[in-house]
């Protein structure tokens, strides 16, 4: 019902861009649903595990680096894994404790 109404052609000059019109809409507000609002959660989400952050989380990086946080700065962490001493970044964490990041679920 719904179909036919927006594709039927209306009798006036301009029922062809309305129609247009009404359609970008529509894929505008998929595209907002299936892919921008997702990816800004899971953004939220991420930045929340690391704003939780402290000293002795057990962490995994996007390198697949296994430590414990020794010290927090700004935007550096210095982990110790095994009987080395690191310093990453700290957006490179995509794992603390359990909690995952929610883009590294996905792959």
């Amino acid at each position: 019902m719904l179909l036919s109404l927006i594709m039927a052609a209306p009798e006036g000059a301009s029922g062809g861009l309305t129609v247009l019109m009404f359609q970008i809409a529509l894929i505008g507000l998929v595209f907002y649903f299936l892919i921008i609002r997702p990816q800004g959660q899971a953004r939220k989400k991420h930045a929340n595990l690391l704003a939780a952050l402290k000293k002795g989380d057990d962490i995994t990086t996007a390198g697949g680096i296994i430590g414990r946080v020794k010290d927090l700065k700004d935007e550096r962490i210095t982990i110790e894994s095994g009987s080395s001493t690191l310093v990453i970044e700290r957006s490179r964490i995509i794992r603390v404790g359990d909690q995952t990041a929610p883009a590294a679920q996905q792959s």
